[in-house]
């Protein structure tokens, strides 16, 4: 069935009189003339079957159900707009795709890593973008994600990658020498993540060590913040120990404690049921994840 899509001119000359609220500053941005936006603007009226301006004399305003359309053909023509671009400046026989990700993992594990896998697969190019609770990928937009197992992902592909398991970590400079480091770790002001507000009663437990109120301390939403905040000193937080092994290994940070068993989750690639038009693509950057994260524990 053909569908009813208004054209491009119509809901360009719609969506700038819009956000001019005005139908001489939308001709004069598509320099065109006040009456051809009339015309257009009242095209896509005919063809919506209902007004979208009040007109009273010579002054239009947008009425509710204008608002909500002109909100929605915004992102419509942005997201087209950047589609395009994006389009244009792909090279000739060349794939993308696009993942998302978790926040922290993206920016501390992944996109360093990014580089091996543009050698060698200069054809295919990556996009990412943060996700930092499952979604349904199904229709999406995205070809995959980099995320947790989790009950949300039930239907869709799965491929184990490797297991987080979080570590406390602190600036140096908080530690002395004069306390046992369970005794100093108990007075230590303690960063927790939002998500996971019980986190360090439960590391606590699992190491058989005491802790004075373990759910007092300052929250961040995310393990990147986290770590920030661990770096400027302003306390000790528990993160994956993947996220700070540059950090561990060049001193900044340091951790004298345990990781703990309890407080793990698995990293998986998570591809949609069907297979789609990014496939080999697609098994392609499993196959270097895979290759990438052999070595992590």
């Amino acid at each position: 069935m053909r569908r009813k899509i208004p054209s491009s001119r119509s809901l360009q000359a719609f969506e700038a009189a819009a956000r001019h609220g005005n139908f001489a500053r939308a001709a004069e941005e598509l320099s065109l003339t006040e009456g051809a936006i009339s015309r257009q603007i009242a095209r896509l009226e005919a063809l919506l079957a209902c007004k979208l301006f009040d007109r009273t004399c010579s002054r239009v305003q947008l009425n509710p159900i204008g608002a909500r359309y002109a909100h929605h053909v915004r992102e419509t023509l942005e997201r087209l707009d950047r589609d395009t671009q994006y389009i244009k400046g792909m090279p000739q026989g060349s794939k993308s795709l696009e993942i998302a990700a978790l926040p922290t993992f993206a920016s501390r594990w992944l996109i360093p890593r990014l580089g091996s896998f543009s050698r060698r697969h200069p054809d295919i190019t990556l996009n990412i973008a943060a996700k930092t609770d499952p979604f349904i990928l199904t229709g999406s937009g995205f070809d995959a994600a980099v995320h947790f197992e989790h009950p949300a992902w039930a239907g869709m592909r799965m491929h184990f990658l490797f297991e987080e398991r979080l570590v406390p970590v602190c600036h140096p400079a908080l530690l002395t020498g004069e306390k046992d480091i369970a005794t100093q770790l108990n007075g230590l002001p303690r960063i927790h993540r939002r998500q996971n507000p019980e986190a360090w009663d439960s590391y606590a437990r699992e190491n058989g060590i005491m802790l004075e109120n373990p759910a007092q301390g300052v929250r961040y939403d995310l393990h990147e913040m986290a770590i920030a905040a661990a770096l400027s000193g302003q306390g000790v937080a528990l993160v994956p120990h993947l996220y700070v092994e540059k950090e561990l290994s060049n001193g900044a940070l340091v951790a004298p404690w345990s990781p703990s068993a309890a407080l793990s989750k698995k990293f998986c690639l998570v591809k949609p049921a069907e297979t789609g038009i990014n496939e080999t693509a697609l098994l392609a950057f499993e196959q270097w994840l895979h290759d990438e994260s052999g070595g992590v524990k």
